[in-house]
């Protein structure tokens, strides 16, 4: 009978240590990348509003009523809107994990009539 090489044993399992190593460094690179996408999201959605109460204010109508109706329901609450000249639009970030802090977006946009 051959005798055993111990040598060849000290090796197994270490492919398992390093994926649970591994697991929670891959977990927190996806949450980084979910949180700037939701945060670009958010930063996309307020200037789509701005440009909305832009358009509604250079036709005479309600330009905070009209950002606020562009914005998605997720980020209504707790919008602020200026339409002083400019019409502003800031809303808070979503944060996915409680213990990230807060975060605010804005965006602004103006229209003149009879620009070219």
């Amino acid at each position: 009978m051959p005798p055993q090489d111990l040598g060849d044993n000290r090796e197994e399992g270490t492919a398992s240590v390093e994926f649970v190593a591994t697991v929670p460094c891959l977990l927190l690179a996806i949450l980084v990348a979910a949180q700037i996408a939701v945060a670009g999201q958010a930063l996309w959605s307020a200037a789509v509003a701005s440009r909305a109460g832009a358009r509604a204010a250079l036709v005479g109508r309600s330009a905070g009523a009209a950002a606020r109706r562009a914005l998605p329901g997720s980020l209504r609450d707790g919008a602020e809107v200026d339409a002083d000249g400019k019409v502003t639009v800031r809303v808070r970030v979503p944060r996915l994990l409680p213990l990230l802090p807060a975060l605010n977006v804005s965006a602004e946009s103006a229209l003149r009539q009879g620009g070219g």
